[in-house]
């Protein structure tokens, strides 16, 4: 008896971005050898539109014609960038963030395109990513800009436990793309919180620096293990963690990020670093909520 692969779950809402991360699921879909499910989020509003009572039966007709002319045209397009990945298409009844949350509970991973329209009428990642992102089940991934083959997945680590599921999430990626992995940890001189001691108190910034080293290197060592075809380089920067990821992230294929934590990263709550990069990120984003 064999069980389905957790499919991944592309939001459609009839917008040219919505459709790049439509190309992008289906082939990740293809390098992970998992089905891909097309949805779209229709929500009638009647409360506060009197007017729409009077044709509530034709309105209705009409966005659902419409939706799924947008889910048809989603489909083509996942089947021209991955002819052998199985493509379901589905119309659900609801707001959309409810919708892919309750989505996210079998997914592998949710994608979205980084603006939209439609039936995701206002997908800009202030609203429906950031939203999924802090509720979401799974990893979400938010599609922008066009990276080349060869570039490299960059990861944010910010010494914390929370970080693994991040950590473990881009040796993945970065395995199943036969792509170099970069590790990046960032500190500053207002803003240090290691678990070693000594570094914590240290005027000696040269200790700071070579404390959070040591730490990076403890948390990526299994990972190394684990996926041993993964070129990794490790980067400990005196930098904020936005402004150090973003330029990083010019010259990436796809960035990974915790949905919260602390150290190199304190604070990083979805109002913080990751919505951020969320917002800003000129590459495909990922964020990845710890495990348990």
């Amino acid at each position: 008896m064999t069980t389905t692969p957790a499919p991944i779950v592309a939001g459609v809402d009839g917008s040219s971005s919505a459709l790049d991360a439509v190309e992008w699921a289906a082939r990740e879909c293809a390098r992970h050898r998992v089905p891909l499910r097309l949805v779209h989020a229709l929500l009638i509003p009647v409360q506060g539109y009197p007017e729409l009572l009077i044709s509530a039966h034709e309105a209705r007709q009409a966005m659902e014609g419409q939706a799924e002319a947008w889910l048809a045209e989603a489909e083509k397009a996942a089947r021209a960038a991955a002819p052998t990945v199985d493509v379901e298409a589905v119309r659900l009844s609801g707001a959309v963030v409810p919708v892919l949350v309750e989505e996210s509970r079998e997914a592998r991973m949710v994608v979205l395109g980084s603006q939209g329209l439609g039936g995701f009428t206002g997908l800009l990642v202030g609203s429906t990513a950031v939203g999924l992102s802090a509720h979401g089940l799974c990893p979400v991934v938010v599609v922008r800009g066009d990276p080349g083959p060869d570039a490299p997945v960059v990861v944010g680590v910010d010494g914390s436990p929370a970080s693994e599921a991040a950590i473990g999430f881009a040796f993945e990626a970065a395995s199943t793309r036969g792509a170099p992995l970069t590790a990046v940890m960032t500190w500053t001189d207002f803003l240090v919180d290691s678990p070693y001691n000594e570094a914590r108190l240290a005027i000696d910034w040269e200790r700071v620096e070579e404390a959070e080293r040591r730490l990076l290197a403890q948390r990526m060592a299994g990972w190394q293990e684990k996926y041993p075809d993964v070129r990794v380089n490790r980067l400990v920067l005196r930098d904020r963690p936005v402004r150090a990821l973003l330029k990083l992230a010019e010259d990436a294929q796809l960035l990974v990020v915790g949905s919260r934590g602390h150290g190199g990263f304190t604070g990083m709550l979805l109002g913080s670093t990751s919505q951020a990069l969320v917002y800003h990120a000129p590459c495909p984003l990922a964020v990845v909520r710890p495990t348990s």
